[in-house]
């Protein structure tokens, strides 16, 4: 019975014929690789590692590109992301399956350490119209300055400043210096040996009270090498003023003034002491001046009006002052200029006119006497 069943089950049921797969189209060989439409550029390598060099060796590439475009490609622009980098004569125009050049030069004269710079090329590419090359590399110094480039800013407060410059010898040769020469009297210099022959301390020192404003120096060395006889160590030194004015010289319109004329001058107090100001003046009559305390101890502004007709006399200098309670800077000056009046030159004056000379045909034959 149960074999019965089975039967008929699978005679009421019967199992559907495969469906017929198609065959796969055989590949069509020799069939040429679909390009780009237009032109199309592509760089064989667009990064460049010059290793390992010295300070101010020049790096020399060329880029090398091809048009695997069907169209002209045409370079509108090479440019290098700073002066240090230079491109020379490129390839302009360069027709399709043919091959162009962009060479590059790079001075490592002011550089230390690892260098990254980029190239950016332009062309006609609608798909890549900017190409980034990058050049890269490590330059190394025979003589390292740490940091290579001193800057010491001084507040206001400070009574004195200072700075350390640790020279290194990266070569094998053992090295020497002589005593520093520094160019500034603001500043001693004193030389410190920390590894006989490769590694120095140069430490600078400034020498009585600094006035505001910067100072630009430099310590000079005479070494032992040959290639090398002296080393020049450069340094700055900014000291910021206790007190900043903002303006620091007010300037009026022409004269005279149809109506009153503002003017305001800001006194930022750049110290840790509180500051007062105090008697404020213009020493031409007739000028108004209020002081506005803005920030307490820290910040002042100066309100001055110019009255009606108001003009500097011819000869004089008009000056803004006030007193301070800063001790470096006791009193404050703002100079005031005014614009001139245009100067108006007379016309010329006619001058008469002289008569004409005239000169007399004698008659044929006639003699003069």
């Amino acid at each position: 019975m149960t074999l019965t069943a089975t039967m008929t089950f699978g005679r009421d049921n019967p199992t559907p014929p495969p469906i017929p797969v198609a065959p796969a189209a055989p590949p069509t060989l020799g069939a040429p690789a679909v390009s780009a439409a237009g032109p199309k550029i592509e760089f064989s390598t667009p990064v460049y590692d010059f290793g390992r060099i010295q300070a101010g060796e020049l790096v020399k590439h060329t880029f090398m590109f091809t048009n695997n475009g069907d169209q002209p490609l045409e370079l509108s622009n090479v440019q290098p992301s700073c002066g240090c980098t230079t491109a020379g004569e490129w390839s302009r125009k360069v027709m399709p399956g043919q091959t162009g050049l962009v060479p590059i030069q790079f001075n490592s004269s002011h550089f230390n350490g690892d260098v990254f710079k980029t190239i950016s090329v332009s062309s006609n590419d609608r798909q890549k119209p900017v190409v980034v090359l990058q050049l890269k590399g490590k330059i190394w110094k025979p003589l390292e300055l740490v940091p290579p480039y001193t800057v010491v800013n001084v507040v206001p407060d400070a009574s004195s400043a200072s700075a350390v410059v640790r020279i290194l010898n990266n070569t094998e040769e053992p090295l020497t210096l002589s005593t520093p020469e520094i160019s500034t009297k603001s500043f001693n210099a004193m030389l410190t040996t920390v590894k006989p022959g490769k590694e120095f301390q140069l430490s600078l020192a400034s020498v009585g009270e600094l006035n505001s404003g910067s100072i630009q120096g430099k310590v000079l060395f005479k070494t032992s090498w040959t290639n090398n006889p002296t080393l020049e160590v450069p340094f700055w030194v900014n000291v910021q003023p206790a007190l900043s004015i903002i303006p620091p010289h007010i300037m009026l319109p022409r004269a005279p003034f149809n109506a009153k004329a503002p003017a305001a001058v800001t006194i930022q107090n750049n110290s840790t002491n509180a500051l007062t100001l105090s008697d404020p003046v213009v020493n031409v009559p007739g000028v108004g001046v209020e002081i506005k305390e803005v920030q307490p101890g820290k910040m002042y502004r100066a309100l001055l009006t110019f009255p009606e007709g108001f003009e500097i006399p011819a000869g004089q200098q008009a000056m803004l002052t006030m007193k301070s309670s800063i001790a470096r800077m006791p009193e404050i000056r703002v100079p005031v200029s005014q614009t001139p009046r245009p100067v108006v030159v007379p016309p010329p004056v006619p001058q008469p006119q002289q008569p004409a000379n005239l000169t007399v045909a004698k008659p044929a034959g006639q003699i003069a006497h």
